[in-house]
């Protein structure tokens, strides 16, 4: 399981369905874990236009369903159930070519005692839009399950080529009712507090920059420059990457995958040294000394992050007091140097230059 892979290091999830799941999954692998949900899911089983949409299609009787989401394909059918339009419903969709947007929908199409004609290996609208222009759709009935926004152009399309829709709004997204939590996150991302950001759905990228502000763009600088956006699959990490952002993804587009490529990647980019008899590992909030963990405060790990950048050389106070979160003077550094080696648990790594400032003490010091 990687217990203990990701001690040290700070993830952030945004997430707000499954949320509990992946914290604990980062947990496990000795992360600190900040959660600040970027979007909220909205059901819409009281919904006079999910109502509507369903009657629509058990009259309409359509020849394809596109499922899109294997949360809102359930939701769908439960609502139907409260309706007491369930088996109308499912009667109608047994006569009906089903085409899934990727894996989780399929799912719950085969859950729902159903079957699919294919699904998308990318998980793509685009895949699926593709697939059906080149069958040709013209004159055929087509209902289409949304993901919590209209699917415009994907449905325009569709009617430009021929083919009668219905779209059925199982649920939206909106932001989250309490965004303190995002902008809390936001300034530690800009402060250099966060190690890896972890995002599930597209929405929730394009809704966590817009709550971001007039910080947006120190976040893209952040992620640019040494937070790890780590993203589910290629169609939620494609907001980023059309703003030029770096992105780590699974092979596989599931939660434990991604959980797994979180933690094979950050350990990656720790930097690690020989210091003064003793390997130490450089981490977001902490140092392992030969691999044992020594948990550092934000003044104390500047420091040592400063040290570290330039190790074996004399690091002069200034430069110090300029890498402290919130500047000070030189009387705060040797406060955070003291404070630093007594954290180590000795004093040898960090060697004292009278008048000059701190290096840290290489087994083969820098010429």
């Amino acid at each position: 399981m990687d217990e203990g892979a990701l001690t040290g290091f700070t993830v952030a999830v945004t997430a707000e369905r499954r949320r509990d799941e992946m914290t604990a999954l980062l947990q496990r692998r000795g992360a600190r874990v900040v959660t600040a949900s970027a979007i909220s899911i909205v059901p819409l089983i009281d919904d006079e236009a999910l109502h509507a949409a369903t009657a629509a299609c058990i009259g309409l009787a359509p020849d394809l369903v596109v499922a899109t989401t294997g949360f809102g394909f359930r939701g769908w059918l439960e609502a139907a159930e409260g309706w007491g339009m369930a088996e109308q419903l499912r009667e109608v969709l047994r006569g009906a070519r089903i085409v899934a947007r990727g894996p989780k929908p399929c799912g719950a199409v085969r859950a729902a005692g159903l079957s699919e004609e294919w699904a998308a290996k990318t998980e793509a609208t685009e895949e699926v839009l593709s697939r059906l222009l080149e069958e040709g759709i013209a004159g055929l009935r087509i209902a289409v399950q949304e993901h919590g926004e209209p699917q415009t152009e994907f449905v325009a399309a569709l009617r430009q080529a021929g083919a009668a829709v219905v779209e059925v709004p199982v649920y939206r997204w909106v932001p989250p009712s309490d965004t303190a939590p995002v902008r809390r996150l936001v300034e530690q991302i800009t402060a250099g507090q966060i190690d890896a950001v972890t995002f599930t759905s597209a929405p929730a990228v394009k809704s966590f920059l817009n709550l971001a502000g007039a910080s947006r763009e120190a976040v893209l600088d952040r992620f640019a420059s040494g937070t790890l956006a780590a993203c589910v699959g290629p169609v939620t990490a494609a907001p980023l990457i059309e703003l030029g952002v770096p992105v780590v993804m699974p092979e596989r587009f599931r939660l434990g995958a991604l959980i797994k490529t979180v933690t094979d990647e950050l350990p990656k980019r720790s930097v690690k040294l020989k210091v003064a008899g003793s390997t130490l590992e450089m981490r977001g909030h902490a140092v392992l000394i030969d691999e044992v963990p020594h948990s550092l405060a934000p003044a104390a790990m500047a420091i040592l992050t400063a040290l570290a950048a330039r190790p074996g050389v004399v690091v002069s106070k200034d430069q110090l007091i300029a890498a402290l979160p919130r500047g000070n003077d030189g009387h705060a550094v040797d406060v955070a140097v003291a404070r630093l080696r007594t954290a180590l648990g000795s004093g040898r790594h960090i060697e004292t230059v009278i008048k000059r400032g701190y290096r840290l003490r290489l087994d083969e010091p820098a010429a």
